[in-house]
């Protein structure tokens, strides 16, 4: 379970980052950024913030909204998209979509913890990465579930407009489904056409 142990290591406003979608076929990668007002957090809504892979939907959509709903969590969403993806691969498009997310925090932090290994470039303040912080830090958790359900949002909408890929359910991984619809019905815009098995269509 998550905690403030890394937060509390650091000192000033302390920020988590995390990202969702850097492994579908199709559909841009999310990024967040989170911040939680430590002194008002109330254990009721603690308990509902943990790494977003661990949360089932309801679980996720729950912890989402009582986020907003209770005041104390500031937080900002950005996205890189397919386009930019292709054209500067999976991890520099990431690392935008990170800066994107920080650039648009209405009161900037001195410190970001971001889940993994890796510093995006050029971020303006002091980084920590912490590998398996979505799981370790309440900051990291949170930033997770703002950006795995702004994605898995986005990605029923664009459902709607490109039936039969199973988007809704599958949010553009490459399941059984998704790969069965690619040989039927061809990409669409949406699809990332530098990975692998799309790039072999071209």
């Amino acid at each position: 379970m998550p905690s403030f142990r890394y937060e509390l290591l650091c000192e000033g406003r302390v920020a988590g980052i995390d990202e969702a979608g850097r492994g579908p076929l199709a559909g841009p990668v999310v990024a967040a950024v989170a911040v939680i007002d430590r002194t008002a957090a109330k254990r009721r809504l603690l308990k509902l913030i943990n790494d977003s892979k661990q949360l089932v939907v309801e679980d996720r959509e729950a912890a989402y909204e009582a986020m907003i709903a209770s005041g104390i969590v500031q937080f900002a969403v950005a996205e890189a998209t397919v386009e930019e993806i292709d054209r500067c691969n999976i991890l520099q498009a990431t690392f935008m979509a990170m800066r994107r997310a920080l650039q648009a925090l209405a009161e900037q932090p001195e410190v970001v913890l971001i889940d993994g290994n890796q510093v995006p470039p050029r971020l303006g303040c002091r980084a920590e990465t912490i590998v398996g912080g979505d799981a370790r830090s309440y900051s990291i958790a949170a930033a997770s579930i703002f950006a795995k359900v702004t994605r898995d949002r986005y990605m029923a909408r664009l459902a709607e407009s490109f039936p039969g890929y199973g988007w809704e359910t599958n949010r553009g991984y490459g399941s059984e489904e998704h790969l069965l619809a690619l040989e039927r019905l061809g990409p669409t815009p949406h699809h990332r056409m530098s990975f692998s098995p799309l790039n072999r269509l071209l």
